[in-house]
């Protein structure tokens, strides 16, 4: 018997064969809708980040103020993470289709404030508006999968939400520097307003209205969530320090205030996070670990592969781009792969295999910038989106499983917000340790080759731990099924 029938039938409730699962069925007249609604929710989420980031230089050179370009990207993170980890209180107290319908206007005014801006300022304060919507819609979005789909298609639509992912990374700045080159960065703004539109059409029609509930005066924990905005907003910021001693102390005082802020919420009556988030000694812990540390590791090549590329092999951006598109080609392929798998406890027992291949990757990152040889980059980015396709869908439906079943709106709204605090925090511990070697715009090539190297030697460390608690995940996870079978 595997996990998730395990965990079910505690529950009182009669298991779904998953072996039966087929991707058709997702297009089928039972659940397209449902598809596209939730994968759609996630593509505003995932595109966004990318149409925004592809189109704002030409917006600064429309208005001027390029000092303000990085905090168009940062107030959005923020405040998408900010949204994420509000989401499971927001959906528990209003219920998902308001929430869902409220989060999406809220987008959409970020969108028009944005789009219809005549400076720079007048940008940035659209963008917490985008971003705080944005991180409710994709949170809840994966909190809905269960309710939405039986458990036989799970594996199914968490493969289709990890490709979407994936062509967001491929195809967002492709298709935003079309726009934005043929008609302007405004209409690549603007093509998120009526995609949000058809999204509040399908969730008035598929997402049910919440029942009345005691779980509806949970009360919306503000303070916490103000503490891990401010955390965040260090680590974001500490890249912009003077100086390398700077950034640390910055960069260390706000992982002190996250390590506070979580430690506070364990012991908090209406918690933002699931009992056992981190906790080594529990697989739901080890693998929210694991959801935080791949993409932490893997910041390291979305920040400075593509940059290395250009500036220590002379590659054109179009060609040092491709490095991107092999990441995230062999995502999709084999995240389509493993979700075909009959046997979820196969997908299961496959998931150390994903940080593992990151680890491959980035080891092999770093011997291709410690040889000089660019040619070890793409199989290593085959080996990085292959590491994420092969585990993260399974990874996050996991969690779901080992949560206690009160709990799963919390862990699956926590997975997207995890993932884009990896981001960050990666991208900020990446630029410290490129910083402390040296790296800036007029270093030589010498230098980047240096700080390159060390970039990615850290990350790959990091990526061992992933690997460590990947490993201790599955082991937990089948210790905990072995207890559930005994105790029937």
């Amino acid at each position: 018997m595997d996990l998730v029938e395990v965990d079910i039938k505690v529950d009182n409730r009669v298991a779904e064969p998953q072996e039966n699962g087929r991707w058709s069925e997702l297009l089928g007249p039972d659940y397209i809708a449902a598809t596209v609604t939730l994968c759609l929710g996630v593509a505003l989420f995932a595109f966004n980040e990318f149409f925004i980031s592809t189109a704002l230089p030409s917006a600064v050179e429309e208005f001027g103020g390029a000092t303000l370009l990085s905090w168009a990207v940062t107030l959005y993170l923020v405040f998408a993470i900010l949204g994420g980890a509000a989401a499971a209180n927001l959906k528990a107290r209003f219920g998902a289709r308001r929430t869902l319908i409220v989060a999406a206007i809220i987008f959409v005014t970020g969108t028009i404030i944005a789009t219809t801006a005549n400076s720079m300022p007048q940008v940035l304060f659209g963008r917490p508006f985008q971003g705080f919507g944005e991180g409710i819609i994709a949170a809840i979005c994966y909190a809905l999968i269960p309710e939405l789909f039986p458990q036989r298609l799970v594996p199914k639509i968490f493969g289709a939400e990890a490709i979407v992912w994936a062509m967001a990374a491929f195809g967002g700045p492709l298709i935003s520097g079309f726009v934005t080159e043929y008609w302007s960065w405004r209409a690549a703004f603007a093509v998120n307003i009526p995609a949000a539109a058809i999204f509040i059409a399908l969730v008035v029609i598929i997402v049910p209205a919440q029942k009345s509930s005691t779980e509806a005066r949970r009360p919306i924990p503000l303070l916490r969530l103000l503490v891990v905005g401010a955390g965040i907003l260090l680590i974001s910021v500490s890249s912009k320090a003077s100086s390398a001693p700077l950034m640390a102390a910055v960069l260390a005082t706000a992982l002190t205030i996250l390590w506070a802020a979580v430690q506070t919420d364990r012991r908090a009556e209406h918690s933002i996070l699931p009992s056992g988030a981190f906790a080594i000694r529990k697989p739901l812990g080890t693998g929210l670990w694991v959801v935080l540390l791949m993409p932490l590791a893997q910041a390291s090549g979305s920040v400075y592969l593509i940059y290395g590329l250009q500036y220590v092999w002379d590659f054109g951006p179009t060609a040092a781009g491709f490095s991107g598109a092999l990441m995230a080609m062999s995502w999709s392929v084999t995240a389509i792969l493993v979700a075909s798998l009959r046997s979820h406890e196969l997908r299961v027992k496959l998931v150390p295999t994903g940080p593992a291949l990151l680890s491959l990757g980035l080891a092999g990152l770093a011997i291709a910038v410690a040889a000089d040889d660019f040619r070890l980059v793409f199989p290593s980015q085959v080996a990085v989106g292959a590491g994420f396709g092969i585990s993260w869908g399974t990874l996050s439906q996991l969690m779901m499983d080992v949560s206690p079943r009160r709990e799963r709106d919390k862990t699956s709204a926590l997975l997207p917000t995890l993932q884009s605090a990896g981001y960050a925090i990666g991208a900020a511990i990446c630029g410290l340790t490129a910083n402390l070697r040296g790296f800036d715009e007029k270093a030589s090539v010498a230098t980047l080759h240096t700080a390159l190297l060390s970039v990615f030697v850290v990350a790959f460390l990091i990526s061992t731990a992933a690997l460590f608690f990947g490993l201790r995940t599955v082991g937990l996870a089948a210790k905990s099924s072995r207890r559930g079978q005994e105790t029937r």
